[in-house]
């Protein structure tokens, strides 16, 4: 599998549509923790291209995370997918 050949928008949707509209993902690590696991599953991928489409996403506008990286883990601090990136 090759991260360019990947639509990176429609994979975004996918992430989405496992979200519960009420419960996005908190936390900085659990989130990508999340996406990961849902990446991984839809894409049938290793964890690692799993962790890379997601750094991937993050780094396009994809996702992104409310909060501050380097704090712990707080209710306000959510994730929000951007199916259309940026």
């Amino acid at each position: 599998m090759s991260i360019e050949d990947i639509d990176l928008a429609a994979l975004a949707e996918r992430i989405q549509r496992h979200i519960p509209s009420t419960e996005p993902p908190v936390g900085y690590l659990r989130g990508r923790s999340y996406f990961r696991d849902v990446v991984a599953s839809e894409l049938g991928c290793s964890d690692l291209e799993a962790e890379e489409l997601v750094d991937t996403l993050e780094m396009n506008g994809f996702l992104r995370f409310e909060g501050d990286p380097s704090a712990r883990s707080r209710a306000e601090s959510r994730w929000t997918v951007i199916p259309a990136g940026r």
